[in-house]
């Protein structure tokens, strides 16, 4: 227990950098999807389809493989050619993946309203603001809610990715801990962590679909 203690302090200094990481994703990523999802239901087909080859490419490659090519091939393209520092990288990476993620998730709520609720507010007189904001979006939101607790909690777990930039997250710190001590407990608290902060988003998430829950 002497042990655990002594090292608890350690693991919080790594978890810092897993929570600024996972903070500044869901506040860029998930505007980044809904931005990318209204472009993927446009009525013109060259934005449709170049945000869909975009959702394609960051959907259908590895995130550790996205991360490893922004953090070193972002310099060897002639256009760019500026060398990010671990963090911007990381950051820059994982905003862009997850983006492709809740795009989707956005486009699926969108799409699973029927059109007859957009001609019927149209027909209340309604312009396209007041639709979207008093009957379309509390539908879509009731609807996503689900895949985006999914998505968030997911995103926890994959920020332990960045311990290939050697960035001092909660992983690499839990690592290093292991190497030099040899012994195993620091994985276990580390297990412990995760397991925290993944059952608050659980219990934030069943809060808010039991709220929109009594619309129905």
């Amino acid at each position: 227990m002497d042990y655990i203690i002594s090292i608890i302090p350690q693991m919080l200094m790594g978890t810092v950098d897993t929570l600024r990481l996972f903070f500044i994703t869901i506040v860029l990523a998930i505007p980044l999807g809904i931005i990318l999802a209204f472009c993927r239901v446009s009525p013109f087909a060259v934005l449709r389809n170049t945000v869909a080859a975009y959702v394609y490419v960051l959907r259908g490659t590895p995130l550790m493989l996205q991360l490893l090519f922004v953090y070193f091939g972002l310099p060897f393209i002639p256009v760019i050619g500026v060398r990010l520092d671990d963090f911007p990288a990381a950051v820059l990476a994982f905003v862009l993946n997850y983006g492709a993620y809740f795009c989707e998730i956005f486009r699926a709520g969108l799409q699973a309203i029927p059109r007859g609720q957009f001609e019927a507010a149209k027909t209340l007189g309604m312009n396209y603001t007041q639709t979207m904001r008093r009957i379309i979006l509390p539908q879509v939101f009731k609807i996503i809610l689900p895949p985006v607790s999914n998505e968030t909690i997911t995103l926890v777990k994959d920020t332990s990715l960045i311990y290939v930039l050697a960035m001092n997250d909660l992983l690499r710190t839990t690592r290093n801990l292991v190497q030099r001590d040899f012994n195993i407990m620091p994985f276990v608290v580390a297990a412990v962590f995760y397991l925290v902060m993944t059952l608050v988003l659980t219990y934030g998430f069943n809060k808010l679909e039991k709220h929109f829950a009594r619309w129905d």
